[in-house]
């Protein structure tokens, strides 16, 4: 069963991807006391997540800051140096936090997760959006597989409007 509003995020340590390197990051320092925009694509450097997920959330991160969000974080089922590759690639420095889910456990944890091995990819997170504040998903919006829509940068900020 996955994560649902109202619920709390697991207490869970991840890794965050930095200009000095992978530094570790509890789910309670993430998410403790502020308002975080959280999405989650299947991998880094795919097509969707590369030319469409990923972009917007650049391109939008200051309208989530003007409208209460303390932080926008990307999510997915990979190492740090993935990660801080492709944030790199994407200008998304100082915009969105890149978050390594390395061995998928979060998203495990969070019940959102598919198996991509037909494709060579292994346990994945699936494509997913959320409000947490203070440690609880206060939205929650979960793809179709192959679908991109309800976890886009555009669709979040309605929800906070």
């Amino acid at each position: 069963m996955s994560i649902k509003v109202g619920d709390s995020i697991p207490a869970m340590t991840l890794v965050k991807a930095t200009a000095d390197g992978p530094a570790p990051v509890t789910t309670a320092e993430l998410f403790g006391g502020r308002s975080v925009a959280l999405f989650s694509v299947p991998g880094a450097f795919t097509p969707t997540c590369s030319a469409r997920h990923l972009p917007g959330y650049v391109e939008h991160a200051e309208t989530f800051l003007r409208n209460g969000v303390d932080e926008v974080v990307c999510l997915s089922v990979n190492d740090a140096f993935v990660m801080a590759a492709w944030g790199k690639s994407a200008h998304a420095d100082g915009k969105v936090t890149m978050i390594a889910d390395g061995n998928g456990d979060f998203s495990k944890a969070l019940g959102l997760t598919f198996d991509g091995s037909a494709y060579g990819m292994g346990i994945r997170g699936q494509r997913f959006s959320m409000i947490v504040r203070d440690g609880k998903v206060a939205e929650l919006n979960i793809e179709p597989p192959g679908a991109f829509g309800v976890s886009s940068a555009e669709h979040l900020l309605g929800q906070l409007a």
